[in-house]
């Protein structure tokens, strides 16, 4: 009885996946302020706060990298993805069927949801150091790649079960469990981070900065990890979440908005999570090195169990939890978008499942900052295409929609610039040393002048191809 009135209210779960988000179910601020903020103010924010130290950032480059890489970010959201969201209403995958045509975007949707499985199995691996605790579970060092127990891979795969459940019951049980879930913890982040200043030597807010600058973020990188400056700071924090809003993949997530100006809501978690959550966790591994002698061993279940006992292990496991729930919800819709006949949630559970296994490679989580700079580049350019699309290219009477319009199954002209973009971006990399971290700027460029480039001349081509053939059928 209750196996069959579960299945009954998982296959009542309607996404929109191929049509617009009907009016009754648009939603207004509050719901999309909590799941930002759930987000944003999660798992990802103790591994990257304590990345940055440990790849020597300044104190100034840190704040004011941060400040303004985040305003790029909230722009981003607002200008470029949110006012098409509203527009159309669609999901990113279906509008890439539109644009891309079916095959290619289900190449894409395939990459795609392997890239959102990866970022999940980091939220999974950052719970699962808090999960471990009690067991005295060995924990993952910055070097390490391959797990080190078989204690470690049992409590990974327990996490990313009860992960994948909560992202099984669709978008709205996504939002209420991050409005439930991140208010308090913002307050752990924040009281853990000022309840350990005292152990750095922080005596008032005066004496404050020459702290940060001498013990915490001190501009010298541990060994082995790269030097960071203010740009590669404010860079990461503006493509961090490249693939959501210059790529469009918070398409699906804003065409509920009711407005959009509601694409401004991701400032609450932006600037909560990737602004006060990044300094908090900085200043919570900076306590951990001091204690430690600046150990190898990156755990953030330790790191904050250590400044606010059970509670901060607990936001641990809550935070990587509201991480990985829309971010599996997300690779669900990309891989139904392959197949539209199978129910959002038997999807979203086959992607869970391959979620946990990807959880225990501890690489995931060491590698967070180049791991999340390779995946925005990757997606970038089709955020690129679809904006060239909906805005330049009806003023170059372009047909907008090309494989839609021309009942196609592969758009070559989005193909060939999704391939020579990333190709260029790998050039520029080899051939001036550009980090992956700044990539994203030029390829999007690059990306929007070829697709319109080679829009031009395959609608030339198509056009000019069909009429012959009409000619030939009347002859």
């Amino acid at each position: 009885m209750f196996k069959e009135k579960l299945l009954s209210h998982l296959n009542s779960v309607e996404e929109y996946e191929q049509v617009p988000v009907p009016e009754s179910q648009w939603k207004g601020w509050g719901s999309f302020i909590g799941m930002y903020i759930g987000e944003h103010t999660a798992g990802t924010e103790f591994v990257i706060g304590p990345l940055f130290v440990a790849h020597g950032v300044t104190a100034s480059g840190l704040i004011f990298g941060l400040l303004v890489g985040d305003l790029l970010a909230v722009l981003s959201w607002a200008f470029i993805c949110a006012p098409i969201a509203t527009k159309f209403r669609y999901t990113l995958y279906y509008m890439l069927e539109k644009i891309c045509g079916i095959k290619l975007t289900a190449v894409y949707n395939f990459v795609n949801a392997l890239m959102f499985c990866f970022l999940a199995g980091s939220m999974t691996a950052v719970s699962a150091t808090a999960v471990g605790i009690p067991f005295h579970l060995g924990m993952p060092s910055l070097d390490q790649w391959l797990p080190n127990s078989i204690e470690w891979i049992a409590i990974v795969l327990l996490v990313g079960i009860g992960t994948t459940v909560v992202a099984m019951f669709g978008y709205n049980q996504v939002a209420k469990f991050a409005n439930v879930a991140a208010p308090w913890m913002i307050l752990v982040f924040i009281a853990a981070a000022v309840a350990v200043l005292p152990k750095l030597g922080v005596t008032s807010f005066s004496n404050f900065w020459e702290i940060a600058k001498t013990k915490i973020w001190v501009g010298k990188a541990l060994p082995g990890q790269s030097q960071f400056t203010f740009w590669h700071v404010m860079f990461f924090a503006w493509f961090v979440n490249m693939a959501m809003h210059i790529g469009m993949a918070d398409l699906s997530i804003l065409r509920y908005a009711k407005k959009w100006y509601h694409g401004f809501s991701p400032a609450s978690g932006i600037y909560v999570g990737h602004y006060l959550a990044w300094i908090a966790s900085g200043i919570l591994y900076a306590v951990f090195l001091q204690s430690t002698h600046n150990i190898t061993q990156f755990s953030p279940g330790p790191v904050a169990y250590g400044a606010a006992g059970i509670a901060g292990a607990f936001c641990v496991i809550m935070a990587g939890w509201t991480t990985a729930n829309p971010t599996i919800y997300r690779a669900g819709l990309a891989l139904q978008a392959i197949k539209p006949t199978w129910k959002t949630w038997r999807v979203t559970m086959i992607v869970g499942l391959i979620t946990s296994v990807a959880a225990i490679f501890p690489a995931l989580v060491m590698k967070l900052l180049e791991f999340v700079a390779l995946y925005g580049l990757l997606l970038m350019p089709m955020g690129a295409i679809i904006m060239m699309d909906v805005y330049i290219l009806p003023r170059l009477n372009l047909k907008s929609n090309f494989a839609e319009y021309f009942n196609k199954s592969i758009n070559y002209a989005a193909m060939i610039t999704w391939v020579l973009t990333l190709l260029l971006c790998l050039f520029i990399n080899l051939l001036f040393g550009m980090e992956i971290f700044f990539l994203g700027l030029p390829g999007w460029f690059l990306a929007s002048f070829i697709y319109i480039l080679s829009s031009i001349v395959m609608q030339r081509l198509t056009v000019k191809r069909k009429a012959g053939n009409e000619v030939e059928v009347a002859a």
